[in-house]
């Protein structure tokens, strides 16, 4: 399990470095840079860098291994933590956006030497939001070197600068690069700018949702969120005999320091493996471990149509992820739509040994979107997979309130129940893959659906109750085929905390090829109240169980 002592803005501003970044803003800067040609040269500012570097004694090599990664986050957590962040210079500090992106790493210049030249290396430019520089390492032939900061690696385009910007000045973060659509392509792979901040891909896929190294405090929506951040990266040379690479990373924070290793499999669903060993500065109470964080604005089941918050929006749904799945100790696969409340809530759901949890993006149609340029029916799904017992904890889901697209509103991570204390190492290990909808971890019926309703018939006689709702869930896929043509051994399977169920009743869907589960419930006022339903035949569970929660405010 994972174990207490083995040996062995938006995102950007909570950062304390990246004061007005959004989640677009990270999108267009991962793919405005693409462009691997380069055009005009530095500037003489930028060569008197470089010539400055060239005239320093090269930094020796040093064989290298994970552990030694280890006993730095060691020996980092024994030290005060150092808040210091060096300034960059005036100019670059100062960038706008487009003046950012203007500034390319040059595709000749790719330090990495795969012998195959299947995997690229780019690096990220310092300035505009990214005012924290980290230092990268290359590793060859298990000897570690720096790779130092070199203006002759980035064409400018139209920025210029007066003054020679400093030969020391690092990397904002940078990017992995791999033919994932084909042997002539150079598709990314993986990127890390940013705090924790890393996004993968597969093939055919686009940026949506991102995972993180470590939370702190995500869930207590106090504004005192803890925001880790890697400092230092060591980078590995693939072996030619296998298709995957190799990243380490130094992660920093007042609370804790920590090691970690990242082996990238690229592929049609390119998994990570990742290894943490986390050294605690002080006892931590509240560590979100494998975080993921995405973007919920509009959706079937969260149209705000009816409430304070109505926005003028053609496109029907805008969403990184539609729901979060996960896979119980117990084999219980749960299924909870995400939602954007009118005031932010967390929900935590008992996660003993759980065995799989993530976000997902299940809608992959684009008339659902209808978003021309984002194309949101691309976004992957990120589902993760503990390689040990955890413990007993929960999966913990904070969604926030937000008014447009821009906002990362999502986050969820295993917490665990017990706290991390100092002087103990706490290592914990696990996958994550960039799927698409996910429909093929389990063989049950799935949810396709969740709309929200009056808890009444129109046209009837019946009176709408104060504080009832009425949710509809489509359940489709599994065998519900077969049910169809027996929907009499079907049944609804309903319950409710802080709430009471009051009415079911199913029907079938041929057309959503399965059942429709009509769920009326009567809530308390101004409290959270959670419902799950599932369907049953005889007394095995043939559908996934699907969850949700509502609150009835009284503004």
């Amino acid at each position: 399990m994972a174990s207490f002592g083995d040996k062995n803005e938006n995102i950007a501003r909570k950062l304390n470095v990246m004061k007005s970044f959004t989640r677009r803003n990270i999108v267009s800067a991962l793919l405005a840079s693409t462009a691997l040609s380069a055009g005009m040269g530095p500037l003489s500012a930028q060569t008197q860098s470089q010539n400055a570097a060239r005239s320093k004694p090269a930094a020796p090599r040093t064989v290298f291994a994970y552990d030694d990664v280890v006993r730095r986050a060691r020996e980092l957590s024994e030290t005060e933590y150092d808040a210091t962040v060096p300034p960059l210079p005036a100019e670059l500090a100062a960038l706008d956006f487009d003046a950012w992106r203007e500034i390319r790493f040059r595709g000749d210049k790719d330090p990495l030497g795969d012998p195959r030249q299947r995997f690229h290396l780019q690096t990220f430019h310092a300035g505009h939001l990214f005012q924290r520089a980290v230092q990268l390492n290359l590793v060859r032939d298990r000897y570690s070197e720096p790779y130092a900061y070199s203006a002759d690696s980035f064409d400018y385009g139209k920025t210029r600068f007066q003054k020679p910007l400093p030969a020391d000045l690092g990397y904002a973060g940078f990017r992995v690069h791999y033919p994932l659509g084909g042997a002539t392509s150079s598709d990314e792979l993986i990127s890390f700018l940013g705090a924790t901040y890393f996004r993968f891909l597969g093939s055919n896929q686009q940026y949506g949702l991102s995972a993180r190294g470590l939370a702190i405090g995500t869930g207590n929506l106090d504004n005192r969120e803890e925001f880790p951040f890697f400092k230092e990266f060591w980078i590995e040379r693939p072996d030619p005999k296998t298709d995957m690479i190799s990243i380490h990373a130094l992660l920093d924070s007042p609370s804790v320091a920590g090691a970690y290793r990242f082996d990238i499999y690229p592929s049609a669903e390119t998994s990570v493996d990742v290894t943490a060993t986390l050294y605690p500065r002080r006892r931590m109470t509240r560590v979100g471990m494998a975080p993921l964080t995405s973007m919920y604005f509009l959706g079937e089941n969260d149209r705000h149509l009816n409430d304070r918050n109505k926005y003028d929006e053609f496109r029907a749904e805008l969403h990184d992820s539609d729901g979060l799945l996960m896979r119980t100790v117990d084999q219980e696969w749960v299924w909870r739509p995400l939602k954007n409340p009118l005031v932010q809530e967390v929900q935590r759901f008992d996660a003993r040994n759980i065995r799989g949890f993530g976000l997902m993006q299940r809608d992959r149609r684009y008339e659902h979107y209808q978003d021309i340029e984002l194309a949101y029916e691309d976004r992957p799904s990120y589902w993760i997979e503990p390689k040990e017992d955890w413990g007993s904890g929960v999966v913990e889901l904070v969604e926030l309130a937000t008014r447009d697209e821009t906002a990362d509103n999502i986050v969820v991570a295993f917490v665990p129940d017990n706290a991390l204390e100092p002087g103990k190492p706490f290592t914990f290990s696990y996958r994550i893959r960039s799927m698409n909808d996910g429909l093929d971890l389990h063989k049950l019926g799935y949810v396709g659906n969740t709309f929200a309703a009056p808890a009444f018939a129109l046209g009837s006689n019946e009176q709408q109750s104060a504080n009832t709702r009425r949710f509809m869930v489509d359940f489709t896929g599994g065998e519900m085929d077969y049910y169809l043509k027996n929907p009499s051994l079907l049944k609804v399977v309903a319950s409710a905390r802080n709430a009471k169920v009051f009415r079911t009743f199913l029907v079938p869907n041929p057309k959503g090829k399965g059942f429709r589960a009509m769920i009326d419930v009567r809530f308390e006022e101004n409290q959270v109240g959670t419902v799950r339903a599932y369907l049953q035949a005889g007394q095995k569970p043939v559908t996934e169980t699907w969850t949700y929660a509502w609150r009835i405010y009284n503004f």
